[in-house]
């Protein structure tokens, strides 16, 4: 098996992807891991601030970090162990994200990476009511004991990729995406004063004018509260049409998608960030719903312990019947979206 690539995992320290404050990386020749690395790091100069919730998820605290080179500083190790490899990451839009913001705000120019995700490997390759991390490296029979540590999660990602290439009888990446029928994507290379990523936009007009400044960001439909809507059920507003111009490969492409529970924004707002993906929004569980969004502080786990919605009960039910149907925290959504 001539499979190499080099998986990529971060972890950030707030709700912009340009924070990152760990990396875990595990380089694979002929689908068999033979060398790791992973690195605490500071967060850009002005977006190293740590949220609640991200220190809640991942256990990384300022003060862990404090002695730590910043990102940009340590980004010439990092791509020095990447090399020219394809990069491998779940949810790779949030991963590639996550380089691409931070060395813009950082000043610094970015190389081309060949990617693959494998969250949409998954969904082409499983059949999983949910495609986060812990159940796809679980069917991959891939032990994940400590999820949300970079170098883990980077080295579950890397088994997967293996796991999905051998069902498919794939001996490389490019054998694997040709039997798919599909392209493998690239991140462009960038230098300072080219466009910025709409991400980086966004939490530079943060910084610049509050909390009014993200919500005139590029990609956010004018007229969209950004607060809860009054009353016992959260207003879904309109059904968007999917952009046409979305990229195909991203993991929302072509899916059709439903929110249900409580959300950290407006659910016509989500509907409108699903939209711009690629996805068609609507607002009932249906046979053709491919994607449940879960609110509600949802986490993948719930799935097993019956913590679930009425719609949730409802894709379970379908998925027993055999209907291909996922669901997402609202967290997994907000990394495929680039929300905060």
């Amino acid at each position: 098996m001539a499979l190499d690539f080099t998986a990529i995992d971060f972890e950030t320290a707030n709700g912009f992807r340009g924070s990152p404050c760990s990396v875990g990386l595990s380089k694979v020749r002929g689908g068999v891991i033979v060398e790791e690395a992973s690195w605490l790091m500071r967060p850009p100069e002005n977006h190293d601030h740590f949220e609640y919730h991200n220190t809640r998820i991942h256990g990384i605290r300022a003060e862990d970090v404090a002695g730590a080179p910043r990102f940009g500083e340590l980004f010439p190790e990092i791509g020095a162990f990447i090399g020219g490899d394809i990069l491998a990451a779940h949810n790779a839009a949030f991963d590639l994200g996550v380089i691409r913001s931070g060395l813009e705000v950082s000043g610094l120019p970015g190389p081309s990476y060949e990617y693959v995700c494998t969250v949409m490997l998954s969904r082409r390759c499983y059949s999983l009511v949910s495609n986060s991390l812990p159940y796809a490296a679980e069917e991959a029979g891939v032990p994940l004991v400590n999820h949300h540590d970079a170098a883990e999660d980077a080295r579950a990602c890397a088994g997967i990729l293996v796991d999905i290439a051998r069902r498919n009888n794939a001996n490389s990446i490019a054998e694997l995406y040709l039997s798919l029928g599909v392209a493998i994507p690239r991140q462009p290379a960038f230098r300072p004063g080219d466009g910025l990523s709409k991400q980086t936009v966004a939490a530079l007009a943060a910084i610049g004018g509050g909390r009014e400044a993200v919500a005139g960001r590029p990609g956010v439909g004018t007229g969209v509260s950004l607060g809860r809507a009054w009353g016992n059920w959260p207003e879904e507003g309109a059904n968007p049409v999917p952009n046409p111009a979305a990229e195909p490969g991203h993991p929302l492409f072509g899916q059709t998608v439903v929110f249900t529970g409580e959300l950290a924004m407006a659910r016509p707002e989500a509907k409108q960030r699903a939209a711009e993906m690629g996805a068609r929004p609507e607002s009932r569980v249906t046979g053709r719903t491919t994607v449940l969004v879960v609110g509600d502080g949802f986490v993948a786990g719930d799935l097993r312990n019956g913590r679930l919605t009425g719609k949730a009960k409802r894709v379970l039910e379908l998925h027993s019947r055999g209907q291909q149907i996922e669901v997402l925290s609202e967290g997994e959504f907000l990394q495929m979206v680039g929300g905060r």
